[in-house]
């Protein structure tokens, strides 16, 4: 199931309700993340007969679904999550779009959703910065998270795809990850749940896979930790929202390797940066074991994990049932704080993007 062939176009319905300069200011300057929403959204509607129709972008508001929408029943709903970016001169970008569009023709592969083309994927992402771009944050480390996401709106409690689906993009301001400086992070591993399993659905990007994480992380916090670190048969998959990857004293960097492992977008570009620097980059799969014993003998000396909001986490500790692995009171790595400089220097027009993976929105 594929997009139209040919780019949608899209009608705009200005927002009645939209919040005035002084209350925009207010809010753009404590936004959290995830609190508060842009006065419109993006929506295109799909059906077997017609495909993609029907773009708009509309008022943010609530959807009406009926209580039989397959969404509801059989979870059939995958998303994407990136940011736009205000430069110094202040043109409005986003980091490496097209990716985001591919892995999300990816999920709907995998969820049997309609497939919406990358061009459609980041012409959407322009149309609502068109009307919204005021609320895109000016000051250092804020942007504006943009949720693009697919569910399927069929009203029939069958248990097939859905032949009527609906495609949208709201966006939320968002304030620094890390508040008062980046700080290492406590992550708990999880041994009595699985992310996802070998022919599931952990490479593509539904909810049901947070869900499942929920409980978990929920565990983590109860052992004084901020994330949670998932295995499969004694091999490290992810945390329950970020890649993870290892440094090694020679300064090779090792991450996961697995075919229920969600493709990270900013791990990819860590990584890139990482190879681009003359470092060796190990896609492979790694025991827990090989990390306890690398720490142990000092051959593994840093790890992070990476992902859209918080872009480079490093990790300080990782705490079993039996066993630590590094310091709660542990540093940064010098590594990975560097690489993190040089990839949020390229996301916010500081230093020059040399893979060109920025895209405009608002030209």
């Amino acid at each position: 199931m594929t997009s139209t062939a040919f780019p949608l176009t899209f009608s705009h319905t200005p927002s009645p309700a939209a919040r005035a300069e002084a209350e925009r200011e207010a809010i753009l300057a404590n936004p959290g993340f995830g609190k508060h929403f842009t006065d419109h959204m993006v929506q295109i509607e799909w059906t077997l007969e017609g495909g993609w129709h029907d773009a708009a972008v509309v008022p943010y508001g609530p959807l009406s679904l009926d209580p039989a929408a397959s969404v509801l029943h059989y979870a059939q709903e995958i998303f994407e999550g990136l940011k736009a970016y205000r430069h110094a001169d202040g043109s409005i970008w986003s980091f490496r779009p097209e990716a985001n569009g591919a892995r999300l023709q990816r999920s709907a592969r995998r969820m049997a959703l309609p497939e919406l083309s990358v061009e459609d994927f980041v012409e959407s992402l322009k149309q609502l910065i068109r009307v919204d771009g005021e609320w895109v944050p000016s000051a250092p480390d804020t942007s504006l998270y943009l949720r693009p996401f697919m569910i399927a709106t069929e009203v029939f409690l069958g248990v097939r795809a859905a032949q009527k689906v609906g495609y949208y993009v709201i966006a939320s301001p968002a304030g620094s990850y890390f508040a008062g400086g980046v700080k290492p992070v406590k992550i708990w591993l999880s041994t009595n749940y699985n992310r996802a399993g070998k022919g599931g659905t952990g490479a593509a990007k539904t909810g049901g896979n947070y869900a499942a994480s929920l409980l978990p992380q929920a565990e983590a916090y109860e052992q004084g930790c901020d994330q949670v670190l998932f295995l499969s048969d004694g091999f490290l998959e992810e945390l329950g929202g970020m890649n993870i990857v290892l440094v090694k004293k020679d300064g090779t960097l090792l991450t996961p390797a697995s075919e229920s492992i969600l493709e990270g977008i900013t791990r990819d570009s860590v990584l890139q940066l990482a190879e681009d620097r003359g470092h060796r980059v190990e896609r492979r799969p790694i025991s827990l074991q090989e990390w306890r014993e690398g720490a142990a003998s000092g051959d593994i000396v840093e790890a992070f994990a990476c992902g859209t909001a918080a872009v480079i986490t490093p990790i300080a500790l990782l705490k079993g049932e039996d066993f630590e692995i590094g310091s709660a009171d542990a540093e940064a790595g010098e590594l990975t704080m560097s690489l993190r400089k040089e990839l949020t220097d390229i996301q916010y027009g500081r230093i020059a993007d040399p893979h060109g993976w920025m895209t405009r929105l608002d030209a």
